[in-house]
């Protein structure tokens, strides 16, 4: 092991308890932090801050996959947690908390004159592509490529693992992410590359009436941070319209993250139908789906839509994001939010260029990515971000930064960059910080 990853040795002898009952010593998959070849098992988090059970303190650029948008251990939040659990913290009921945290989306999000809670964000876009097949009587979606919306089997199609064959009609061939998933349900989707107006509207013409919904990340946060082509969005959201489709936004990620109304704020759309999670509870496992009062009609107890689950609206989780959106409400919250993203982003900038290093960081709000071997900007198109991605560069910055206790996510196998971000616990001293750290990991690099 390199010298500097050596002290390490209670998390590589945890990973031995870890793997007597947990596949690979991990809850999860995505958990395994290839370079050390097992998770970074935490004694706790604070702040901006990681801490594992060798003592090592690192500042965190993962936040929990972008979940932790106030930080880790929020005292506002957790006082707001405490009070739930001298509520009785239940579940499957109702309270007051859980119709004043349905007001502040509503306040908050420009399309949700209704909401609907989930407990994740792969609930929330299930429930979404439910609804929308009830509400239209009808069973195929659009999707594009490059953008995820969980891992679900009718979802996991061609994200950011493997490339799909682009045709001649601009549709691209359908690839799945995990093994286990149904070839049967390749019939019920249809691929496209985002912010390709030609390959888009030749979609609807081939299949009219026949899309139940158009899914769509606003701001493609799931291959780093690509941005959209303005007049492409509004050109769906007309085409949508006179087709009868329902637009879905998955703003799991985008949501909250560059201001109160997320990706749909900044493209200037709203759609029918949002999904919510991540920021909306910041580290709360909540989410919801929020839309015009037409479409929400479709879900029971008004509708004969069936969207609920035992854990869904936990008080905890309820409780936990009020405290979040009232933090993210205030006034001065969103203008030091963003001064820290552009002293973050600039000077990673200044720095790769600097040291003559071929890549730019590309963000908005709070999320970004670091695009090895490409530096033409603006960052548009997801296939040109495949055909020059330099992983190998990736996977050496990942492992340089965290020998510099820098917590970014390890992408894995990917084609595409994958998302980090920071806090509003992320103080201007704390970025300061981060950047002198990363001149040592771009210096020689």
């Amino acid at each position: 092991m390199n010298a500097t990853l050596a002290n390490l040795e209670r998390g590589d002898a945890h990973r031995q308890i870890a793997e007597r009952h947990l596949p690979g010593g991990a809850s999860t998959s995505t958990r395994i932090y290839p370079m050390i070849g097992r998770p970074l098992y935490l004694e706790k988090a604070d702040g901006p801050y990681l801490f594992d059970l060798d003592g090592n303190q690192y500042i965190d650029y993962h936040n929990a996959a972008g979940a932790s948008f106030l930080g880790h251990n929020h005292p506002g939040m957790k006082a707001a947690i405490q009070q739930s659990l001298e509520m009785g913290f239940f579940c499957h009921y109702d309270s007051v908390a859980h119709a004043r945290l349905a007001d502040l989306i509503s306040q908050l999000v420009p399309s949700a004159e209704m909401v609907r809670f989930c407990s994740s964000g792969s609930e929330a876009t299930s429930a979404a592509l439910r609804l929308s097949r009830a509400v239209t009587g009808r069973k195929r979606f659009l999707k594009f490529e490059g953008h995820y919306h969980g891992q679900q089997d009718w979802a996991f199609f061609n994200a950011d693992s493997t490339l799909g064959r682009a045709g001649n009609d601009g549709e691209v061939t359908v690839v799945h992410e995990s093994a286990g998933v149904p070839d049967e349900l390749d019939a019920f989707v249809t691929v496209i590359p985002w912010n390709d107006p030609e390959a888009f509207l030749g979609a609807i013409r081939r299949h009219p009436g026949e899309f139940a919904a158009i899914f769509m990340e606003p701001v493609m946060f799931n291959a780093g941070c690509i941005l959209p082509d303005l007049d492409f969005i509004r050109m769906v959201r007309e085409e949508a319209t006179r087709d009868g489709a329902v637009l879905v936004f998955d703003e799991v990620l985008s949501g909250f993250r560059m201001g109160p109304g997320g990706g749909q704020e900044y493209v200037g759309v709203t759609p029918d139908l949002t999904c919510l999670s991540k920021a909306l509870g910041a580290g709360m496992p909540i989410a919801a789906i929020a839309g015009n009062k037409k479409v929400m009609a479709g879900l029971g107890p008004v509708g004969k839509t069936v969207v609920s689950t035992t854990y869904t609206g936990h008080l905890i989780a309820v409780m936990g994001a009020i405290a979040a959106l009232e933090e993210i409400a205030k006034p001065d919250f969103y203008p030091q939010l963003l001064a820290r993203a552009d002293q973050l982003y600039s000077g990673i900038n200044e720095i790769l260029g600097r040291r003559g290093i071929k890549a730019v960081c590309q963000g908005l709000g709070a999320r970004f990515g670091i695009f090895f071997g490409i530096e033409e900007t603006p960052i548009m198109h997801f296939r040109k971000v495949v055909e020059k991605f330099d992983s190998e560069m990736d996977k050496k910055f990942v492992r340089r930064a965290f020998e510099r206790k820098l917590y970014f996510r390890d992408p894995g196998r990917r084609i595409v960059p994958i998302h980090h971000g920071f806090t509003a616990a992320h103080a201007e001293a704390v970025i300061a910080e981060t950047l002198d750290r990363l001149d040592d990991v771009f210096a020689g690099f």
